[in-house]
């Protein structure tokens, strides 16, 4: 038996009541109840398999409890994108579609593909995305209530008013304890103040960036940016030459960002000047906003890798 055949790869299917668990190269199949128990009893039984890769989908949060546990444990854990796995099942002929099927898809996509390890977030971080996501869904709510108020009636109006009063206060609340989590930590106080210091850079993306994006600061500029989804790729073939798009990376991030760009083309001097150069060479404006987007992520990531602040950058 050759060594890559002793190499042991896990795939896991997270639903919301079981985990299916397929191990290859054996095709063993196991089921475990989704729960602390179950979850538990998971961990003990890989364990021992000494698997060289554990491979899960990323599922809205119902991974979270088997990651953490996983991890605590020293194994090697990678949460992928699902769509990944279902465009290798297709490339692959699988197109049935099952929770025991999907195991095994899992465990030979991280056979084949083999993709990286890359740090989890720890409690801390974790605490830091929560109050990020409800903060956007609060603003969601907020920006929902003040549409309706628009059209609203004599009789509703007064109703939307006091919600709209009562979201106004659960976001200062949130903004408060965001504020507080990253006073807290010195590392995430010293990043979060390199970052505050580039014109552009809010409150809100900082802390985008250091709860979504652990990565910044450790990869190099072509790295990150294909992480997040701003890296051109190439649409080629024959004698076809496409235009380059965008696709794929860190949507959260990518949205924030975005935003960030809007107003760091204005007060920015450096990327105010870069984008006038895109635009007066001909780049439409949502190509210049990419461009620009994608430079500030590289700058960003420069900063916190070199522990400087923007009055010291050098472009």
């Amino acid at each position: 038996m050759t060594e890559r055949e002793k190499e042991v790869f896990v795939g896991i299917d997270v639903s919301k009541d079981k985990l299916d668990v397929a191990v290859r190269p054996s095709g063993e199949i196991i089921s475990f109840s989704n729960d602390e128990d179950g979850i538990s009893l998971m961990v003990d039984f890989i364990k021992p398999l000494s698997p060289l890769l554990i491979v899960l989908e990323a599922t809205g949060g119902l991974e979270t409890a088997s990651v953490g546990m996983l991890a605590a444990k020293g194994l090697p854990i990678v949460v992928i994108n699902p769509r990944q796995v279902r465009d290798f099942a297709k490339a692959t002929g699988k197109l049935a579609k099952t929770d025991v099927i999907d195991a095994h898809v899992i465990a030979r996509f991280g056979d084949a593909i083999r993709p990286e390890i890359r740090p989890l977030k720890d409690q801390e971080t974790q605490k830091l995305d929560a109050l990020i996501t409800r903060r956007r869904q609060i603003v969601e709510m907020i920006t929902a209530e003040k549409n309706r108020l628009g059209t609203a009636t004599s009789w509703t109006r007064k109703d939307i008013q006091n919600h709209i009063a009562w979201l106004e206060k659960c976001l200062m609340k949130a903004d408060k304890d965001l504020n507080n989590l990253l006073r807290k930590s010195p590392v995430w106080r010293e990043k979060n103040d390199i970052l505050r210091s580039t014109p552009g850079v809010g409150p809100v993306l900082s802390m985008t960036l250091l709860s979504n994006l652990p990565e910044l600061g450790t990869l190099n500029r072509k790295q990150i940016a294909a992480l997040v989804g701003v890296a051109p790729l190439n649409r080629d073939s024959g004698l076809f030459r496409g235009k380059r798009k965008i696709w794929g990376g860190r949507a959260s991030i990518r949205s924030v960002l975005y935003m960030s760009v809007t107003c760091a083309i204005r007060f920015n001097p450096l990327i105010k000047k870069f984008y006038q150069h895109l635009r007066n060479a001909g780049k439409v404006h949502k190509v210049a906003m990419t461009a620009c987007m994608r430079k500030l992520l590289i700058i960003l990531n420069t900063m916190i890798k070199n522990r400087t602040c923007w009055s010291t950058v050098t472009t």
